[in-house]
């Protein structure tokens, strides 16, 4: 893309599915030394298909906003942000001036606007969010080989539906699959992630550290999963901790909410337990039988909030996380 389009490119976010615009030219009173955008080259792929380690999806190009934070030649830690079922959200934005604010590059990666479409929240099987790891891996591959970029500290940061890819991207098993070669990511980073799909080698994880932050009144993704699984990696070795935030709901980091917001038509999985079988095969634990989006354990209507309490906690806790991460 070249330099006149970056100029005049908008940032678009989504709160409880509508549509908000407003100008890019706002990086510059924030600080920000350069803001580069760039295609990212990735497929489209099936849940099954992704499982089964294939690369011959549907060709797809997306697109992905890096934000260098200061001049130099010296190369910095950066952090890939991947959405959720909404889009890029008000709260990626906080996080990419937080992150600036620390001295870490940006890199907010739209898995959505280049496929055509606007948000998943009410039609989750739009997308599969195995083929958002992909589309984070690609963006890892951009930028693993950018001048200013350290390409051995850059992190991974993904928020419901996005943190399935930054969570499950630490599995040995999806790093040898589809990570970039001679890349990986050193930390993983998931908010209010859906953790209730048992995956086989999910123990098997990176030795990065992985950090789950998730409030405990989540009805849209319950916070019990999480606190099995990270258990089990616990009990496995894995560096990981999961850090709970009394009466925070989901999107608790998102300043734009207006108060506590019912999503009638939101999908949810609250009560569904999963766990992958041989041959790319995702099944009802309950059932036994393949897991479709038609399961009766699907639900529809949750709550979002923003929670400064739980938002402010959360903001020094990644930063001075990262900080430790970037500084080995």
């Amino acid at each position: 893309m070249n330099a006149s389009f970056a100029r005049t490119l908008i940032c678009l976010f989504t709160i409880a599915g509508s549509v908000v615009v407003f100008p890019l030219e706002s990086a510059r009173a924030q600080g920000i030394f350069r803001t580069e955008v760039y295609p990212v080259q990735t497929v489209t792929l099936g849940t099954a298909d992704f499982l089964l380690g294939k690369k011959d999806g549907k060709p797809a190009m997306i697109a992905g906003e890096l934000r260098i934070p200061k001049p130099g030649t010296d190369r910095l830690p950066a952090v890939v942000l991947v959405h959720g079922s909404g889009g890029i959200g008000f709260n990626s934005g906080m996080w990419v001036d937080e992150l600036n604010n620390a001295g870490f590059a940006t890199f907010v990666a739209d898995s959505f606007t280049g496929r055509g479409i606007a948000n998943t929240i009410a039609d989750q099987a739009q997308l599969s969010s195995y083929t958002m790891m992909n589309d984070a891996f690609a963006a890892l591959a951009v930028l693993a080989r950018h001048p200013r970029i350290d390409p051995d500290k850059i992190a991974v940061m993904g928020f419901s539906k996005g943190a399935i890819p930054s969570l499950y991207a630490s599995m040995n098993r999806f790093q040898s699959a589809y990570a970039p070669e001679g890349a990986s990511f050193a930390a993983y980073i998931g908010f209010y992630t859906p953790c209730n799909t048992e995956m086989i080698g999910d123990e098997k994880v990176s030795e990065k550290p992985i950090r789950l932050y998730h409030g405990i009144a989540d009805d849209w993704v319950p916070i019990g999963p999480c606190r099995d699984y990270v258990a089990r990696l616990k009990k496995a070795g894995a560096n990981v901790e999961l850090i709970e935030y009394p009466g925070a709901y989901h999107a608790f980091d998102n300043p734009k909410i207006p108060g506590t917001v019912q999503l009638p038509q939101a999908q949810t999985w609250r009560k569904c337990r999963f766990e992958e079988k041989p041959q790319g095969v995702i099944i009802n634990s309950d059932t036994g039988q393949p897991a479709s989006f038609n399961d009766s354990c699907i639900e529809r209507g949750v709550t979002v909030a923003y929670n400064a309490d739980a938002t402010n906690a959360a903001r020094k806790d990644v930063v001075e996380f990262l900080g430790k991460v970037f500084s080995k």
